[in-house]
């Protein structure tokens, strides 16, 4: 059974950053993709940045030049720095990865953004 637990979460100010891990209990390389997503309150979650195995990474138009996603193989670890945030960054911040076909999801790190 994948496991998935994020961290780095917290309250931060306007223009801050934070960056979020997320551990997962498996080879990070053996996933085919992994992702960050959001929900803020009362909204839908969506997608903010995908990391493919290749290395190759696309981030949601919202917060391209701000978030960078990274991967570590040997920590089986992946990154979300998130810089200039702002309060409508606020949200739960999810990891995912996928693997023939299935998804995997974390719990979620809250991260709060005050202006």
């Amino acid at each position: 059974q994948v496991q998935l637990v994020e961290s780095g979460g917290g309250l931060v100010q306007d223009g801050g950053s934070l960056r979020l891990s997320c551990a997962a209990s498996g080879s990070v390389a053996e996933f085919w993709t992994m992702n960050w997503s959001r929900q803020a309150p009362g909204k839908q979650r969506e997608l903010v940045a995908t990391i493919i195995n290749d290395g190759r990474t696309n981030y949601a138009d919202s917060v391209k030049g701000r978030f960078t996603i990274s991967r570590d193989d040997s920590k089986n670890t992946v990154y979300l720095q998130m810089n200039s945030l702002k309060p409508e960054d606020t949200a739960v911040y999810y990891c995912s990865a996928s693997r023939m076909g299935i998804n995997y999801w974390g719990k979620g790190t809250l991260v709060t953004v005050s202006s």
